[in-house]
């Protein structure tokens, strides 16, 4: 009768022993992902109170992978947010993995993946003396075209320009009777739209 009663109480010995070893069995998951396209420096993301600088490759066009510090348990939520876009680049998530938040465990990886693409800008500027039709204007070295309408006063290319990239303007068609320059017609994209390509038409002599 004793060596009955002496079993059950060894086992719950042993699971109280068992259960106070501190949880070294639970699940651990890093959230990390990855960054396509990154061509500049400055994109930071954070979660659950971490937060990272991911660096541009040292080789262009390379996907860069990313994770945060500290593991996550089963179960603990996360949001993985872009706190500081990169510089010239605006990033979001990619198609292939729309969602940056969720919950440790549900997937057997936590793989936030970001896109990024360089930041486009109009070109155009003031148009004086177009007293006809038929004038063209043509951003030769990025492509685009736009037909400013008689008397218009302003004019802006619809195809925008990326950072970085170099732009030049130029009359494609005359005006009916007119003689339409451009100044400033060439440069390279910044950080804002262009609206310094003035273009002049005079009387055709």
């Amino acid at each position: 009768m004793k060596s009955f009663l002496i079993r059950p109480a060894l086992a719950l010995a042993l699971a109280a022993g068992l259960a106070g070893c501190g949880g070294s069995d639970k699940a651990e998951f890093v959230v990390g992902g990855v960054v396509y396209n990154l061509a500049y420096p400055n994109l930071q993301l954070s979660t659950n109170g971490m937060t990272i600088d991911v660096a541009p490759p040292a080789t262009l066009g390379d996907a860069v992978t990313y994770s945060f510090p500290n593991k996550l348990e089963y179960g603990d939520e996360y949001n993985v947010q872009i706190t500081r876009q990169p510089l010239h680049q605006t990033c979001s998530l990619t198609s292939a993995y729309p969602t940056n938040a969720d919950t440790a465990g549900r997937l057997a990886q936590i793989n936030v993946q970001y896109n990024c693409t360089i930041n486009p800008y109009l070109i155009g500027g003031t148009i004086t003396g177009l007293t006809a039709t038929g004038l063209v204007l043509a951003n030769g070295s990025t492509g685009g075209t736009v037909t400013p309408a008689k008397d218009a006063t302003s004019y802006a290319f619809s195809l925008k320009v990326p950072y970085g990239q170099t732009y030049g303007v130029t009359v494609l068609t005359q005006p009916e009777g007119l003689t339409c320059t451009v100044a400033n017609p060439t440069g390279m994209m910044g950080d804002a739209d262009v609206t310094n390509i003035s273009v002049s038409c005079v009387p055709r002599t």
